[in-house]
């Protein structure tokens, strides 16, 4: 007698994403267990205990290029899926045309998608249809910020307002407030000139125009004690960023000129040139967090007539741009040297600044381009700013590497370097595991309440839920703070870890310093300094070397004491 076969069971899937680049948002994990409970209330236990998991982490919604939702749906092609299930609908995808092809893919092949946070269903015309408006509005939002942002600049450009930020040199932001028609107080921002920082900024286009040359300019204002509005030295990048910026242009006839031509998006009259005012230049960096800020084509600044008085002629302005594309042309990048072995390692005791190598024309006895090291500030300023004696390249380099051979057959001295360094990193690990240690209790607290609200959700009424999905958000939010210190925390405890076993390297490294050293070229000669040393100071007579780095970065503590004192070299 034949057994009928037993109906197959429908396979749900739960696909899950969160991206790297934020700390906010609900964990992988707590998303799968949110949508394997909606799948138990709604289908069953066996159905939610069967599902399939999908997870992407540390990848954006912008597309869908995420190698497990690629998975997913290349084995929705081989098994039959009922639905794919998740926490929310930003977590597929964030762009309504990947969105809606996905749902038409889906749709055409009767897999029903499920939302559960907007308690949306595509196994109903209305959930399928909220669905698409949720998507549409939430594209449509983002397609609109950047075009609000513009407007938004366009508007403000008119009024030729300080919108804030870091103020230009020369000036200060000075806040304006005025009385509207239904009697509201209206603040917005202007630049007031400083004097003495409006004549500094007179002086640097002077001395460009009249050299031409950055560094002549950078030479000028070091010996002339010239800083910059936080006190510090002023750098070529520094001195290029104020002969370019619009704001010191006054705004008479050329400039107009100038800006038409180069097809700025200009909002005022060609009679607000009044050859009184500044130019005032909106949307003219590109600004990305954790990066140098960029400045944009022209064509895309938007432009208008400030409230602050210009302080650079138009002609003057318009000259300063050509000399410095000129220079640009012109410019090239030297080759480096290739024959020191300190450089990015020795510093000035004076000043604190590196410590460059100048090479000669001349050679030594052994046939070497003799070299001496120079600071970069004494250097710039011509010694009026940092008096700091050059010292003999060619010896100071020898001298190191011969002071790193003897430490190699000097064991005693090795063995107690080695120690006074492990003892202070102990100590810092030794805090680090025990906030570890209660760090993690409470993230597993904290998780354990997030379980007994979401088991609570399957008996919990309409209005309860509400409440309750509130709360699960709340600490979702505080586990993942709590997971970022956690990671943070045990990296930190890792890296004492290997810094431990990588002092049995270091040791072994120094020991066979003396071997290796002989046969190496110039640049694991480089390589090897830099696994064992960390710093070399000049004082003029003496250098002294602190030893221990890992690749030539990591800031491992340094020894109290100097590894040796070596002896005074000539210039």
């Amino acid at each position: 007698m034949k057994t009928k076969d037993k109906p197959q069971a429908k396979q749900y899937v739960i696909y899950s994403r969160k991206s790297k680049f934020t700390g906010k948002g609900e964990s992988i994990e707590n998303q799968i267990e949110l949508c394997r409970q909606y799948i138990a209330m709604h289908f069953g236990e066996d159905a939610a205990e069967h599902a399939l998991v999908y997870e992407d982490e540390g990848f954006s919604g912008g597309n869908l290029e995420r190698p497990q939702f690629k998975k997913m749906m290349k084995d929705s092609q081989k098994t039959k899926f009922a639905a794919i299930v998740v926490y929310r609908l930003d977590r597929i995808s964030r762009n309504i045309g990947d969105f809606a092809k996905l749902i038409e893919d889906l749709g055409d092949r009767h897999i029903d998608f499920i939302s559960i946070r907007e308690q949306f269903d595509t196994s109903s015309p209305m959930g399928r249809a909220m669905m698409y408006i949720a998507s549409v509005f939430s594209q449509l939002e983002r397609e609109t910020i950047a075009e609000r942002i513009r407007d938004n600049m366009h508007e403000l450009s008119k009024t030729g307002r300080w919108l804030g930020g870091t103020t230009p040199t020369g000036y200060a932001s000075e806040s304006l407030s005025s009385v509207t028609v239904d009697g509201k107080v209206k603040k917005a921002c202007k630049l007031k000139p400083i004097p003495e920082e409006i004549q500094l900024v007179k002086t640097i286009f002077s001395v460009f125009m009249e050299t031409g040359s950055l560094s002549k300019t950078d030479q000028y204002l070091l010996e002339h004690r010239c800083v910059t509005k936080r006190g510090k030295q002023f750098t070529r990048f520094a001195i290029r960023g104020i002969l370019t910026n619009p704001v010191y242009m006054i705004a008479d006839e050329t400039a107009y000129e100038y800006l038409k031509e180069n097809h700025v998006d200009l909002f005022a009259e060609r009679s607000e040139f009044d050859g009184e005012h500044g130019v005032m230049a909106y949307n003219r960096t590109l600004q990305r967090p954790g990066k140098a800020n960029q400045i944009r084509p022209m064509e895309e600044w938007i432009v208008a007539v400030g409230k602050h008085p210009g302080i650079i002629s138009g002609s003057d302005w318009v000259q300063v741009q050509a000399m410095l594309d000129v220079n640009k042309s012109k410019s090239y990048r030297r080759p480096r040297s290739n024959v020191a072995l300190l450089s990015g390692l020795l510093r000035c005791s004076e000043c604190g600044d590196y410590m460059r190598p100048k090479l000669t024309n001349r050679t030594n006895a052994d046939g070497e381009l003799i070299y001496t090291y120079m600071c970069s500030t004494k250097e710039r300023s011509h010694g009026t700013v940092c008096g700091m004696k050059n010292c003999n390249g060619n010896t100071l380099d020898a001298k190191i590497i011969e002071e790193i051979r003897k430490l190699s057959a000097d064991k005693e001295t090795l063995t107690r370097l080695l120690a006074q360094t492990k003892k202070v990193i102990s100590g810092s690990k030794e805090g680090y595991d025990a906030e570890l240690a209660l760090l993690r209790e409470k993230h597993t607290e904290t998780e354990e309440r997030i379980k007994r609200l979401v088991e609570s959700l399957s008996v919990a009424s309409d209005t309860s839920a509400k409440y309750v999905m509130e709360q699960i958000d709340a600490l979702h939010q505080e586990s993942e703070t709590q997971q970022l210190r956690l990671a943070e925390l045990e990296a930190l405890t890792e890296q004492s870890r290997m810094l431990h076993q990588e002092f049995a390297f270091h040791q072994e490294m120094i020991e066979s310093f003396a071997n290796a050293v002989d046969t190496a070229t110039l640049e694991e000669k480089r390589r090897l300094l830099r696994t064992i040393v960390k710093k070399v100071v000049w004082d003029g007579k003496n250098a002294y070397v602190y030893l221990f780095a890992e690749d030539g970065e990591a800031d491992l503590p340094p020894v109290e004491q100097p590894m040796y004192p070596l002896g005074e070299d000539s210039e």
